[in-house]
């Protein structure tokens, strides 16, 4: 049985066949159309051997990697794009893995991100806008001549425009050469400065030549983070968490949750991903959500939202959020059924002015993994029954049965 249509025929066969056999074998009837009801159900998402096949090899596969190369695994991950998640969660599992994380270097990074003993670079691809040939151009320049030792050696040997170099000093690449990165901007601007200067006239005395100095500026690790949200797309040097007003990380830990079963708790999570699931009402189809979230410490959690409780507090986008909910253990995991939740605010963006701060959250321009269920909802109990003619009540698909080409097959598929 599978979502795939089949001939009205053939599923009465197999469905006749089904309930013979398991009146000779002395089944009790609840039994047997309970056990009948979820291989109906599972009919709406099941496919092929051969694919069951291949999936479970490549499943095995990445589990071993993973179990005995944890950190060279995450690190190909990355490398591979990350698939569904962003590259940020795949990084937040190798810090629980225990690895060392640093952004983009041109001292240290390759093309692609790297692993040097427990050290992860990420590589220069993670860049958002640097263009692809200094990607692979300023590797490449390392190895046959030896480090970068300032800014103007390695402006004059990449040949690099200054868009490009901007970029790589706002994600902090040059951060090995101890140098603030508003000097650096001011150094490049410098450096490409390509006017004209006009030819002096004699001077009758000497004027002694004017020298500017830089003042002392303090690094600021929030500003770093703003900078590195904006060019790798999400913040390296510190937490997400650490990007709020409030001081406040939550009531529980993901590792406390057992502690709570049937007990509403107040949690901060940093948003991870999104599933939308139709569900079918007596008023017609709604939609319910599944949210992947990370705590403060790096775990990772499950959150079920309803439909009434999801259209009174919907998500906004990506960011952390204020969670309230009961939690339940479902397959000995825990989640949280969701009663209320906010996103909570950011600080202040410290490379603007008070009054010039930017109309909108960083987070509002970055995607959350989001997937739907493309299926009709699963068919509930009463309407299986009615279905396969145990449990007639409206008739709905009385037509259906005296049709020659059925409008609905197993598993509530059209």
């Amino acid at each position: 049985m599978s979502g795939k249509s089949r001939s009205k025929k053939e599923i009465e066969r197999i469905k006749s066949l089904y309930f013979e056999n398991c009146k000779k074998l002395g089944y009790p009837d609840d039994l047997t159309n309970e056990v009948y009801r979820q291989i109906a159900s599972f009919a709406g998402y099941s496919f092929c051997k051969s694919h069951s096949a291949s999936y479970a090899v490549e499943s095995y596969q990445s589990l071993y990697l993973k179990a005995y190369y944890p950190l060279e695994f995450i690190t190909g991950v990355i490398n591979n794009n990350g698939g569904f998640y962003r590259p940020e969660v795949y990084i937040n599992e190798a810090r629980m893995l225990g690895a060392m994380i640093e952004p983009p270097d041109v001292n240290h990074s390759e093309c692609l991100t790297s692993l040097k003993g427990k050290t992860i670079f990420l590589g220069l691809k993670q860049v958002i806008h640097l263009s692809k040939q200094m990607k692979e151009l300023i590797p490449e320049e390392r190895k046959k001549n030896g480090e970068y030792v300032d800014l103007t050696t390695f402006l004059k040997r990449t040949k690099i425009t200054y868009d490009d170099v901007s970029y790589l000093i706002y994600v902090g690449a040059f951060r090995a050469f101890d140098v603030p990165k508003g000097k650096l901007i001011i150094e490049a601007k410098k450096y490409f400065n390509h006017e004209k200067k006009e030819k002096p006239a004699d001077q009758l005395f000497q004027i002694a030549t004017k020298t500017f100095s830089f003042p002392a500026i303090e690094k600021d690790p929030i500003e770093d983070a703003f900078d590195e949200l904006e060019g790798l797309g999400y913040p390296v040097s510190i937490s997400p968490f650490d990007l709020l007003k409030t001081a406040f990380r939550g009531d529980v830990l993901v590792k406390d949750l057992f502690n709570y079963v049937n007990k509403e708790v107040r949690m901060l999570g940093y948003l991870v991903s999104i599933k939308d699931v139709p569900i079918q009402k007596k008023d017609g189809m709604v939609k319910m959500n599944f949210g992947t979230w990370i705590d403060v410490e790096g775990g990772y959690f499950d959150t079920t939202h309803f439909p009434p409780t999801l259209k009174k507090y919907p998500f906004k986008g990506l960011g952390c959020y204020l969670l309230l909910g009961k939690v339940v253990v479902d397959h000995d995991f825990p989640s949280i059924e969701i009663r209320k939740m906010e996103r909570l605010p950011m600080v202040p963006d410290p490379r603007y002015s008070e009054e010039n701060q930017p109309s909108y959250d960083v987070w509002d321009k970055m995607k959350v993994a989001h997937s739907s269920t493309q299926r009709a909802p699963y068919p509930s109990r009463d309407e299986l029954d009615e279905l396969y003619g145990r449990k007639p009540v409206s008739g709905k698909y009385d037509l259906q049965r005296n049709d020659k080409s059925p409008k609905m097959s197993v598993g509530g598929r059209r």
